[in-house]
């Protein structure tokens, strides 16, 4: 009896452990831009590093490597309660969203601050 429900609880968590690796060489990942709006597919999930270049409207903004430039939606209760401009050095974790018609845009579910650098809000504590 113990035997089946600790193969049951392995089967269980066995597919969220092999789902975690993100780096290189795992599949259904791109490294870059330029590799996202080449080559990409609907709900693939991807880790960029680089910089919002400007804000499009109130969650949209445009994210580049210096691969190339893509559109990415972060949702306020997401986005880091820093000041974050186009120097700050961030690594956003996404899935792409392609629909008919239109390039991909990232649908972002955490921002990750790389640079230290960035400016927190008023009012709160950075802990790093």
């Amino acid at each position: 009896m113990k035997r089946s429900i600790a193969l049951a609880t392995l089967l269980a968590v066995a597919p969220f452990a092999s789902a975690q690796y993100f780096g290189p060489g795992a599949k259904g990942s791109t490294q870059n831009v330029k590799a996202v709006l080449e080559n990409s597919v609907d709900d693939q999930y991807v880790v960029l590093r680089g910089s919002l270049t400007s804000q499009v409207s109130s969650e949209k903004y445009m994210f580049s490597d210096g691969s190339g430039e893509i559109r990415v939606e972060i949702d306020e209760d997401i986005f880091p309660r820093h000041r974050i401009g186009p120097e700050t050095v961030v690594e956003i974790y996404g899935e792409v969203e392609k629909d008919f018609m239109m390039s991909p845009e990232i649908d972002v579910d955490r921002v990750l601050i790389i640079d230290a650098q960035a400016a927190p809000v008023e009012g709160t504590t950075v802990t790093q």
